[in-house]
């Protein structure tokens, strides 16, 4: 990978909706240089997805939570089927194993606090797996961006 298509995924992650001519003239090639250069990125895994963004406000989805939490039984079958009961959950965005205190994060969107009590007994409080979890409310949002 070169700066020419360290550029291209620089435009994408921005806008993947840009244009192929309209790419292919920002970073400086033509446009059928630039269209297999995207599909090669596309081919070798290094783009994995495109995806387009929504207001959380707009879609009624405004109420934004990080939950840091502890687990009981560490072996991967508990992790497992505990991971895949969160991949249910519309509300569940992003999960990590992550080290230190706790054994997992999990970032929620809801649209209000009905919502997170009725999550939060199904994943958390009332699930066996889960020794203790430690909740966070997103107050205001100064950073959000994707792009690596």
């Amino acid at each position: 990978m070169d700066q020419i298509d360290r550029n291209i995924l620089n435009y994408l992650q921005r806008d993947a909706s840009i244009r192929n001519v309209d790419l292919a003239d920002r970073v400086g090639l033509a446009p059928s240089s630039c269209l297999r250069r995207v599909r090669n990125l596309w081919k070798e895994g290094i783009i994995t997805g495109s995806v387009v963004l929504t207001d959380g406000e707009k879609m009624g989805r405004n109420v934004k939570a990080i939950v840091s939490v502890k687990l009981f039984d560490h072996g991967i079958d508990a992790l497992n089927d505990w991971l895949a009961l969160l991949a249910q959950e519309r509300a569940v965005s992003q999960v990590y194993s992550v080290s230190g205190e706790t054994d997992a994060v999990v970032f929620l969107t809801l649209a209000n606090m009905k919502e997170f009590q009725e999550l939060s007994q199904r994943l958390f409080t009332g699930n066996p797996s889960v020794v203790q979890f430690v909740t966070q409310f997103v107050l205001e949002e100064h950073k959000f961006e994707l792009a690596h």
